[in-house]
């Protein structure tokens, strides 16, 4: 139905109405074309559609015959490896034609080698051609042929160590054509030199163009050298002109003239090569500094004095034959451990004034020249130091062994200052000089090393002889110790009197001093770079078991201090050691005080018995007349064992200490009398008033020794100015003013508000109302 309906359609849009059939002709004519086009193209594509399926078949048999072709020679050539595997033609073939081969490569390889020498000798010569006219110019065929030399050698290495020969000889052909190249500039140079009769020249004169050109040539032909080494270079121009001073440092200090006595070098040989850079320093500065300056200024080495400095330059151009002179030295000096010590010192002297006197940097100049001594350390630090040590540990046995070691020395201080013993101050001085021998050192280990080796070692032995006499002290102060251990009665005589105070005293004072001064040192800006130093090195390293010089982080933490590698920054060099000392000194000042509490209650023990107070005595009594009255007679030996205590600590102990331990001490001596005396007995007014007068007395005592010092004693002699209270008023008064014992006792009973008031007026401050009932029950009167 489709087809019709598209007729239909079509007629419908030709044939609209009855005109359109006058065109019916035209309209067949035209469908009449349209089929014969249509049937062309149909015709067209039935014959390409036959052709196609003729070259497809066509193709197919092809196909087919090469599939079949390659079946028959895959066959052929299994057959053929049947054959060849079971034949041993092949393998004969090889082996015939390996040798040939081999020859071939090691033609080939010959041939190239070959080459490379030949281009190697062009380079050489090339360079050769330049000199000595110019150095720049020559400097190019030896920087080729110095890259070829290291790339050989690097592949070399790949290569698991191949062409070794060849590689030794382009080695040594560049090192020959370097010296070459050195020693032809070196010689016009020298022969300049020459001319100017050098070194008999005027150290103030000018020098002229041609020593200036021959100079630069030199500095031009090291320029590369200069900026690629990674360690110092001395520069050519500088050893030319300083060989000639090098010749005759040899001949006086490296020969077998008297001069050359290794135990001389401080007095001859230092001398003389300082005296040289001076004369020559200001010559050298004024006549080449520009040179080096147009050259390295620009440069990444603008920053070593030893390439910009031509002072510092001849400095370094010296100081190998300086180097050998120190090692010949050191060699007669580690035998020597008095020698060693000195020789250190004086090294170490000549290497601050190389830097200080002339800026040299030995071309770092970030952590500046490690000076000989440096060097020299690196090698022979362990043998010095045990040396060190070794004479510094003989010098504390001396100082310990001294026969006023034990001594106090009174004249150390002014008064009001605590003394310490004769062994305690040299002690703080042999340090103080072990301080002088490492603090010049570079070496962050090699200062820790000395600080923890000997010097806390020095600590810690004389820490351990303050220990051991406290605790000999209390044993023999212990009934338990001297039965076990057995003291002689020349000991326990030597603590008769002042003699404990004094061996305690010995102990403070020793140990407050060593404290003392290892304050003042941990402020000291040596000692304060060095702890930031260890801080910052504690921080930052990751191996603990060697922090530095072999130390670990522990050994170093349980010796210094124990916030190292912490954020802590409160810690100083010698926290662990103050620590130690800081309980050695607060024993000694706990065994002070127990001491001056035993003397008190030993002396006062005859007068804490006195039963004399509560008998009635016709002497007066009333006002101030109790001054009047003598102490009693059982006060004597307390007033005299007080005297003679306070007089000798006032001597030995400072000011702060000496009023610690007497008011606890005095505290004990108040108590004593309250619960001993003034508790324990009856008094009568006469009684009240001699005890009054006693207490005066000592309060007295106190006073010359202790400014105001008698304020311990103030619960006690308010006490007595209740006790002390008269009967009756002075008939001069009326009565009404006088506090009479009996108004008093009536107000104070009466409550408590009633007892302040009355203890306000009579200005008593430290009783209380209890306080004040029983004193007053302690007169006779008021004893019912």
């Amino acid at each position: 139905m489709e087809p019709d309906i598209r007729v239909e359609d079509y007629l419908d849009d030709k044939l609209q109405s009855t005109t359109d059939f006058d065109h019916l002709d035209t309209l067949l004519n035209s469908v009449e074309h349209q089929r014969s086009q249509l049937q062309s193209q149909l015709d067209d594509a039935t014959k390409e559609l036959q052709e196609a399926r003729r070259s497809s078949g066509a193709r197919q048999a092809a196909l087919a015959a090469q599939i079949d072709q390659f079946q028959k020679l895959q066959q052929s050539i299994d057959v053929r490896l049947k054959i060849v595997a079971a034949s041993d033609a092949p393998d004969e073939a090889i082996r015939r034609l390996e040798q040939p081969m081999k020859q071939l490569h090691k033609v080939d390889l010959a041939h190239r080698y070959l080459l490379l020498l030949q281009h190697v000798q062009e380079l050489r010569n090339a360079a050769r051609a330049h000199l000595p006219l110019s150095p720049k110019a020559a400097l190019e065929p030896y920087t080729e042929l110095k890259q070829l030399s290291l790339r050989l050698r690097e592949l070399q290495g790949a290569a698991d160590g191949a062409a070794v020969h060849l590689v030794v000889h382009v080695e040594s052909v560049t090192e020959a054509l370097w010296d070459e190249m050195k020693k032809t500039m070196w010689s016009e140079l020298e022969a300049v030199l020459k001319k100017r009769g050098w070194p008999n020249v005027d150290p103030e004169s000018e020098v002229d163009d041609e020593w200036i050109q021959c100079f630069e040539k030199l500095v031009d032909l090291q320029v590369p050298e200069v900026l690629y080494s990674p360690t110092l270079v001395t520069l050519l121009p500088m050893d030319v002109m300083a060989q000639i001073f090098v010749k005759e440092f040899r001949f006086h200090f490296l020969s077998d003239k008297p001069t050359s006595n290794p135990q001389g070098i401080n007095a001859h040989c230092f001398p003389w090569f300082l005296s040289l850079l001076d004369k020559w320093e200001v010559f050298f500065r004024e006549n080449l500094a520009p040179v080096l300056a147009a050259r390295f200024s620009q440069t990444e080495v603008s920053n070593k004095m030893v390439y910009m400095d031509p002072g510092c330059a001849f400095i370094a151009s010296m100081l190998p034959v300086m180097r050998e002179k120190v090692n010949v030295t050191m060699a007669e000096a580690v035998k020597d451990p008095a020698f060693l010590s000195s020789l250190l010192g004086q090294l170490m002297t000549f290497d601050d004034n190389i830097r200080s006197g002339y800026s040299y940097d030995g071309g770092d100049p970030e952590n500046g020249w490690e000076g000989l001594t440096g060097e020299v350390l690196n090698t022979h630090f362990r043998t010095w130091l045990e040396a060190e040590k070794k004479f510094a540990l003989e010098r504390f046995n001396g100082i310990m062994t001294s026969s006023d070691a034990r001594k106090i020395d009174y004249d150390f201080a002014v008064a009001g200052k605590t003394k310490p013993t004769f062994a305690a101050v040299r002690v703080a001085d042999l340090l103080r000089s072990v301080t002088t021998q490492y603090e010049r050192l570079r070496s962050f280990s090699h200062k820790l090393r000395f600080l923890i080796d000997i010097q806390l070692a020095i600590l810690d032995d004389y820490h351990d002889h303050l220990k051991g006499t406290l605790e000999a002290y209390q044993t023999m102060n212990s009934t338990v110790g001297r039965a076990f251990v057995g003291v002689t009665k020349e000991q326990l005589a030597a603590l008769e009197g002042t003699g404990a105070l004094e061996t305690l005293c010995k102990v403070y004072g020793s140990a407050d001093h060593i404290i003392n001064a290892l304050h003042d040192w941990s402020n000291e800006e040596f000692f304060v770079a060095l702890w930031e130093q260890l801080q910052a090195r504690a921080k930052a390293n990751e191996d603990q078991s060697n922090l530095a010089g072999g130390m670990s982080y522990d050994h170093v933490k349980d010796r210094i201090s124990s916030v190292v590698g912490t954020e802590d920054d409160s810690g100083v060099l010698f926290d662990e050691t103050i620590a130690a000392y800081t309980m050695r000194r607060k024993r000694a000042q706990e065994f002070l005080t127990q001491t001056l509490i035993q003397n008190q209650k030993k002396a006062f023990a005859a007068y804490l018995k006195r039963p004399q107070w509560s008998t009635i005595s016709d002497e007066p009594t009333s006002g101030e007349a109790y001054y009047q009255l003598a102490p009693t007679a059982e006060l004597d030996e307390p007033l005299t064992v007080l005297k003679r205590d306070l007089d000798f600590l006032s001597h030995a102990l400072g000011t702060a200490v000496f009023r610690r331990i007497w008011r606890e001490a005095l505290d004990e001596v108040n108590n004593m009398l309250w619960s001993d005396v003034l508790m324990a007995n009856s008094f009568a007014a006469s009684g009240a008033a001699q005890f009054r007068r006693d207490v005066d007395a000592i309060s007295s005592v106190v006073e010359r020794y202790i400014p105001d010092g008698s304020s311990a004693l103030a619960s006690i002699k308010e006490a007595l100015r209740l006790l002390n209270l008269p009967v009756e008023a002075p008939e001069e008064d009326s009565g009404e003013t006088t506090m009479t014992l009996k108004k008093v006792v009536d107000r104070v009973f009466t409550d408590n508000t009633e007892a302040k008031k009355v203890l306000e007026e009579l200005d008593v401050e430290s009783l209380s109302p209890p306080h004040a009932r029983q004193i007053l029950q302690r007169r006779v009167e008021n004893a019912g």
